[in-house]
């Protein structure tokens, strides 16, 4: 989920000598998205200036930021809006040059304060630590099946499909009392809202799909679920509650889920660093989210006001799109960063993100991340790709970068094409 806990340790930041406006207009490039290998940030975007101009594809003149102290600073920041129709796209097809509307009640992560408030303190006690521990035991019996599951058959199989979706959306439809006969339906309009080329009417029909889902809920909420409490708190309106769990039925497996396949994959590449995991699996989940970072485009904030950055004046108005996967590659906070090490101290990286807008389901994706991992190895000692690691397709242009397919395979036996998991056979809350 890519909304967060406030942050009260850091105040507004101003870095960098007397400002400047910045590079000519005749710098301007469009976001670079093409990547060399499939753990490692565009190496064009990392080419880039700590905050350099960026031209997006609506025409408007902004900025990127891909420097750890920059991006940290504008996260932090009360004078950087999340609003969403102050927002521009810097990726995409007609989406990226359509004006985008307010946000409607109940879409949190796109307001600001004093009303984002409202909502953060609604939700926190349910993301919160005491919450992630009650549910972990849902987590393991969740993913002791779908293991089951994959274990009853042969590979190869398509660890996306088998393991790394059902497990995440299973235990967020279980936090929010949704049915998981809906688990396919929300899956696939969820991944058709974070492909950045969708066609607008691609897009509305996933949202009613996903709305039509929460409706349902609110209708005959199961006691104990989340939408039933913020429900039964009479603080949110009909329109509120259903925009609320749309947010987070949408936010709140996909970047698990991608975390899942992407660390699985980056491990079956690694089997020095696989070795490590056992010993530092909460090191090795840190490690993982900073190395990987899938949050690449979507991270982005407007100016309310001009701004300093960095010797830079962010103009009121200019949109900046915080890339944390360089971010986070950054060598004057992470020394060696392009070296997967599941040993070091990740602690200070911005996966998921900084400020009053760091993610709200940080907690819950640790502990499925770490959970699910080293479950996975470990019923899985001899786990190996069924196909060259370059063979493995990629979400290069998705708000959240991942993997489409990871076919794997084990024991001994032919690599041959992975075989779909049917839906009957993935694990049911019961």
């Amino acid at each position: 989920m890519s909304d967060g806990q406030p942050s009260t340790t850091d105040p507004p930041v101003e870095t960098g000598p007397s400002p400047v406006t910045g590079p000519s207009p005749e710098s301007d490039r469009p976001l670079e998205t093409d990547r060399i290998t499939p753990f490692d940030p565009p190496a064009g975007l990392r080419r880039r200036a700590a905050l350099s101009r960026l031209a997006y594809p609506d025409g408007h003149r902004g900025w990127v930021a891909t420097g750890y102290s920059v991006t940290r600073a504008i996260l932090a920041d009360p004078r950087f809006s999340t609003r969403r129709e102050l927002l521009h796209q810097p990726v995409g097809g007609e989406r990226a040059v359509e004006p985008l509307e307010p946000a409607e009640p109940g879409i949190f992560p796109h307001l600001d304060p004093p009303e984002h408030t409202r909502f953060r303190r609604l939700l926190s006690h349910h993301f919160g630590p005491r919450r992630v521990a009650e549910l972990i035991p849902a987590i393991e019996r969740y993913t002791a099946q779908a293991l089951d599951t994959m274990a009853a058959g042969t590979g190869p199989v398509d660890l996306v499909t088998a393991f790394a979706m059902p497990v995440p959306a299973l235990v967020i439809c279980e936090l929010l009392g949704v049915p998981a006969d809906g688990r396919g339906r929300i899956q696939a309009a969820t991944a058709v809202m974070n492909d950045l080329d969708s066609r607008p009417e691609q897009v509305f029909e996933a949202v009613t799909t996903i709305t039509a889902t929460v409706r349902g809920v609110l209708a005959d909420p199961p006691a104990g679920g989340l939408l039933a409490h913020a429900a039964a708190s009479g603080d949110l309106t009909g329109e509120e509650l259903t925009n609320l769990g749309m947010v987070l039925l949408a936010t709140g497996h996909l970047p698990t889920s991608s975390m899942l396949a992407l660390g699985a994959f980056a491990l079956l590449t690694d089997p020095a660093q696989r070795a490590l995991l056992p010993a530092h699996p909460h090191e090795a989940v840190e490690e993982l989210l900073r190395y990987l970072s899938i949050l690449q485009f979507d991270v982005r904030r407007t100016a309310l006001v001009d701004v300093e950055v960095d010797g830079h004046v962010i103009a009121a108005g200019e949109t900046v799109v915080l890339s944390l996967p360089v971010a986070n590659r950054d060598p004057g906070r992470f020394p060696d960063p392009d070296r997967l090490d599941v040993t070091r101290s990740a602690t200070g990286h911005l996966a998921f993100g900084h400020g009053v807008h760091h993610c709200l389901g940080q907690h819950l994706a640790r502990a499925e991340l770490r959970i699910g991992l080293t479950a996975l190895f470990e019923r899985f000692p001899d786990l190996r790709l069924a196909v060259p690691a370059a063979e493995v397709p990629t979400r290069d242009r998705m708000a959240v970068y991942g993997v489409d397919r990871l076919p794997v395979t084990w024991g001994a036996g032919p690599a041959d094409q992975p075989r779909e998991v049917p839906d009957h056979a993935l694990p049911d809350t019961g």
